[in-house]
């Protein structure tokens, strides 16, 4: 048998950036067509077919660990030489799934009484996913969860106070792990099996079909002759492929590749344009509607319709972007940049005549969905509607092989995800297990004194230290896991003390609100349910920007030429939407469309001036450069308009008339004594 060729690549398609193995000949095909196998056997069954959810997510598990021990090397330096010994390890996880599939009929008759071959079959499919994931994440997150392990097990029991667990026996443990619905094939799998994957397949056939092209040369043709146009460029595009992608990494490496160059010819710092383009590709993940992997997992845990979630995120995700789009301008007019010439860029109407068929698969995805259709048949409908669509233009009509290929891609891009998700399972069950969610939010709201802002500032600082080491979808679903409680009953608390009088000393233990949680209306239950959890869901984009691990900024960084911690820095910067906006909807939810449409059309005017009025402090320009009393004054307006209280709301718009018309009067005297 001729010997195979092996490389070794980045992988910055998953939530993470990691070396992988570039197969070549038979098992390159064989790879081909098994991923082919499984975005079928996954639209079939998401589809048509009915599978109990425990089995559906066995074959989920098989199929994504035996793809990726090929694809993801045991040693980098050594891909080639250990190959075999990750064949053995690929085919071991797929008897791993099959032994459950096989024999859970068996356990049930033994009423649930676990055997040794039962353990042994456990052990590796734990043991097989704590090495796959070290594989395509790093070690952060199999530490964590071997944390989790140890603590359930045996850890908890020389634990003093609060955090004291008496421990459960291993095969009880085993049996919660594997068999049972809260462990690696429980809630968190069922959501990478259904929703993610076929979005994800559904983001595959859309790059495939050449959207992904499209999209870049729509925003050059609408923005690249306009006031910072390549970076406002970075930002349309990487919004609108935040509706067809589920990676920030992906949007940045795809859109950063054109923007970025175009951004530093035009007289952006390297460092600025990388860091528009991380900033712009982070809320790309903001942008609905497919919202990475956390939109699905947030549905299924508040067991609120996943198509209200994408209605209620539209405005904060745009007030987002045109806060990064002001910094842009600012940045733009601060250094007087040049504008592209309009005889360079490519003329819309042309743009449009060739892509406007590619608008035709989000209009109907997002239709579906407004019907109350659910997202997996959404999803599969608007798969189908890619390659109908596509066959409207010669030039971008798919073929067989074309959709063959999409198949192929969907499936492999799903591995990473995939595995971060079940890995993430093992934490989620034993958090449920040991009710380490319920000591979580005593603890915080200890330290937080029953304080709403305290706890989501010690909300943040966790969700910067989880950023270091854990992908976003890690992130948020262990946060949320731990944390929405607490912020759902902190948020309540005002309610029960301001509209049903209730003393605050009673409400001191957010367990009690809990309880109470059935004298709220149900608008204002949902709508702290969900702003906690979207709170909780922006936070954990900050892996993104935040050094010293911002993976999305050392992405663009590499693009773009600069440095990375510096790059990390100014996204940092940019990104403050990411903060402050989450703040406007827990104090009001307004902004979700949570209470008067009149309140919720002052806040989101007011707070949109007021993250331009912030762009304008932290820029040090609007007009004129400005001296440090007035970017105080401008700091202390925009705080005034972002704080969803009316009296600070009108305060801030008059402070914000008076110190523009000083400065611009400023300005225009500057001009002047320049001219004479």
């Amino acid at each position: 048998m001729k010997e195979e060729k092996i490389e070794v690549v980045e992988d910055k398609t998953g939530e993470s950036i990691v070396t992988k193995r570039e197969l070549k000949g038979f098992w390159d095909n064989f790879i081909y067509w098994f991923a082919v196998v499984t975005s079928l056997l996954h639209l079939w069954y998401n589809s048509f077919g009915i599978l109990p959810e425990l089995r559906l997510n066995a074959i989920h598990y098989g199929m994504m660990l035996f793809m990726g021990f090929l694809i993801y090397p045991l040693s980098v330096k050594k891909a080639k030489e250990t190959f075999k010994i990750d064949i053995v390890l690929a085919f071991l996880a797929l008897t791993a799934a099959l032994y459950l599939l096989l024999f859970e009929e068996a356990l049930n008759l033994r009423n649930q009484e676990v055997n040794t071959y039962d353990m042994v079959a456990a052990s590796v499919a734990l043991l097989l996913l704590l090495e796959i994931t070290r594989r395509t994440t790093g070690w952060t997150i199999p530490i964590i969860a071997l944390f989790f392990i140890m603590y359930a097990l045996f850890l908890g029991k020389y634990l003093g106070g609060l955090w004291n667990f008496p421990g459960v026996s291993v095969s009880r443990f085993l049996y919660r792990m594997y068999f049972a619905p809260d462990g690696i094939f429980g809630s968190v799998t069922t959501i990478s099996s259904t929703f993610v994957f076929l979005f994800v397949l559904f983001s595959s056939f859309m790059v495939r079909s050449g959207a992904g092209d499209f999209i870049l040369k729509l925003a050059i043709s609408l923005f690249g002759h306009t006031v910072g146009g390549p970076a406002k460029m970075a930002i349309f595009a990487s919004a609108f492929m935040g509706t067809v992608s589920g990676s920030a990494v992906a949007n940045a490496v795809g859109t950063g590749s054109i923007t970025i160059p175009l951004m530093k010819k035009m007289g952006y710092k390297p460092k600025f344009a990388a860091a528009v383009e991380t900033a712009a590709s982070t809320g790309g993940q903001l942008m609905p509607p497919i919202m990475g992997a956390g939109a699905f997992i947030m549905a299924q845990w508040t067991q609120v319709s996943y198509t209200k979630i994408v209605m209620i995120s539209i405005v904060p995700a745009i007030m987002y972007f045109l806060s990064v789009g002001f910094f842009v301008h600012l940045e733009a007019q601060k250094y007087n940049l040049r504008r592209i010439p309009k005889d360079e860029l490519p003329k819309f109407k042309e743009v449009f005549k060739e892509g406007w068929q590619f608008f035709i698969p989000i209009v109907v995805l997002v239709t579906l969905l407004m019907m109350n259709y659910t997202p997996t048949f959404s999803a599969s409908i608007g798969i189908l509607s890619v390659v109908i669509s596509s066959w409207f233009n010669k030039k971008t009509a798919m073929k067989i092989k074309d959709i063959l290929d999409s198949l192929a891609l969907g499936a492999k891009n799903m591995v990473n995800t995939a595995i971060v998700l079940m890995c993430s399972g093992i934490v989620v069950g034993v958090v449920l297990l040991v009710g380490m969610g319920i000591k979580f939010s005593i603890l915080i709201s200890d330290w937080a004194q029953g304080n709403l802002f305290l706890a989501i500032i010690f909300v943040a600082l966790v969700s910067l230290i989880l950023g270091m080491g854990l992908p976003v979808t890690a992130s948020y679903i262990v946060l949320a896991v731990l944390a929405a409680p607490l912020l759902e009953s902190l948020m309540l608390k005002d309610y029960f003390i301001n509209v049903l009088n209730m003393p605050a000393e009673t409400l001191k233990d957010p367990n009690i609100i809990a309880g109470l949680k059935a004298m709220v209306p149900p608008d204002i239950a949902v709508g702290a349910l969900l702003s906690a959890h979207l709170l909780i869901f922006w936070y954990s984009q900050d892996a993104n920007v935040t050094p010293p691990v911002a993976l999305v900024a050392y992405a663009a960084a590499g693009i773009a030429g600069s440095k990375p911690f510096e790059t990390a820095m100014e996204s940092w910067k940019l990104a403050k939407g990411l903060y402050l906006i989450p703040l406007m909807f827990i104090y009001d939810p307004a902004i979700l469309f949570f209470g008067p449409i009149d309140r919720t059309i002052e806040n989101i005017i007011t707070g949109t001036i007021g993250l331009l009025i912030l762009a304008i402090f932290f820029e040090g320009y609007f007009l004129k450069y400005l001296n440090w009393l007035e970017r105080i004054i401008y700091a202390v307006i925009g705080i005034l308009l972002i704080w969803p209280e009316r009296v600070s709301n009108y305060v801030g718009i008059v402070g914000f008339i008076v110190i523009t018309i000083f400065v611009y009067l400023s300005a225009k005297k500057l001009k002047k004594g320049t001219v004479q």
